[in-house]
């Protein structure tokens, strides 16, 4: 009766129904290396539920399994909670240049989804003394394309490079993984693309890019101060109140993700510190509002990236009070989004860099 009453809970408070609850799923193949798309390998899961209740899954598709090898851009959508998925199809290329770092949020007003990404000149890496600054000429740039139709097409790129990278970045990174439109308080209606960037002694620090135009426009917050600290690859959730968490893969410290907290719509942050309630082994991990009292976070806590954990906080992020192991085995990027019946939807690396699939799980007992 207590695992019901929890779970009714949990659904109630999130607006989904409580009568098509299911079990885990069994896996589901979106992007297959040399399968269903051309490319050799696929890595980077971004998962997006829109507001017409379509999945859209995004990747990168990439010719080798290094994370700068003449990357495309592909995409794919579910229209049956996804259980199937769309031949996946080229959102966006660039010649030979690296397409890197998949993002997707969409307006709730206008029903716009937005695909953030960065490109990396042929035969460049992130490491690779790239220039710094906005307009270096031959450096890693910030883009976006749009949908107005689902996922179905997409817009042109746009280059908002000049009004988001740092002066001293080399690199930036949106996510990976979704962003956020704030849905209370005095920044409602704003969107939120976390991000991270590099300086040319591979620093790295995360901020976040926002619109309070409807996307039409886009600004950088402040970085998030770290000390002794550097953070990586980001996702930020609303929780209380407007305000914004982040939670943020290490790239210098303890084994612990990072974390953070923005009164002001991200604009600022409070120091990052080390949540030691949630080890990594230096790993993107997947952050979810999956109602207004439960937050949810997925990442591997195996050595070598493996055994995929799905938490549970009631008080935004400050404990973790429910877990459960939901991918046993070797487990790397995720990205979750809800589903009707009660269950999140995972697109995931289940090993490698040949195939993301999709599973639907049950989640922890909520305390």
């Amino acid at each position: 009766m207590e695992r019901l009453t929890a779970f009714l809970l949990v659904v109630l408070t999130s607006g989904l129904s409580p009568y098509a609850r299911a079990a885990d799923g069994t896996d589901v193949v979106v992007f297959e290396g040399k399968k269903n798309m051309t490319m050799s390998a696929v890595r980077i899961p971004a998962l997006l539920r829109t507001k017409q209740d379509t999945l859209v899954a995004v990747a990168e598709g990439r010719n080798s399994g290094r994370d700068q090898s003449g990357n495309v851009i592909m995409g794919s959508v579910s229209h049956d909670e996804g259980k199937s998925w769309s031949k996946p199809e080229l959102i966006y290329a660039q010649g030979e240049d690296s397409c890197n770092n998949p993002c997707v949020v969409q307006d709730a007003k206008t029903g716009t989804i937005y695909l953030f990404f960065q490109t990396f000149p042929a035969g460049k890496s992130e490491f690779g003394g790239l220039p710094a600054g906005p307009t270096a000429t031959g450096g890693n740039r910030t883009l976006y394309v749009a949908s107005q139709d689902d996922g179905k097409t997409w817009s042109k790129s746009v280059d908002v490079t000049m009004a988001l990278k740092p002066e001293d970045a080399v690199t930036t990174a949106s996510g990976p993984g979704i962003g956020i439109q704030i849905k209370q308080g005095a920044h409602a209606g704003r969107l939120v693309i976390p991000f991270n960037s590099q300086d040319a002694k591979h620093n790295f620090t995360n901020w976040v890019a926002f619109s309070d135009d409807h996307g039409t426009t886009w600004k950088r917050g402040a970085k998030v101060p770290q000390k002794d600290l550097q953070l990586n690859e980001v996702q930020v959730a609303e929780i209380a109140n407007g305000e914004l968490y982040l939670n943020s893969r290490r790239w210098k410290g303890t084994n612990f993700r990072k974390v953070s907290y923005s009164k002001d719509g991200g604009e600022t942050w409070s120091p990052a510190a080390d949540d030691d309630h949630l080890p990594e082994p230096t790993c993107q991990g997947s952050l979810l509002r999956w109602s207004p009292k439960v937050l949810l976070f997925l990442n591997p806590v195996g050595k070598g990236r493996a055994n995929g954990t799905l938490r549970a906080s009631t008080d935004d992020g400050k404990t973790w009070s429910a877990e459960r192991l939901v991918f046993p085995g070797p487990f790397a990027y995720s990205c979750m989004a809800p589903l009707k019946d009660g269950r999140v939807g995972v697109l995931y690396e289940p090993n490698g860099a040949s195939v993301l699939r999709f599973r639907a799980v049950d989640l922890p007992e909520v305390k």
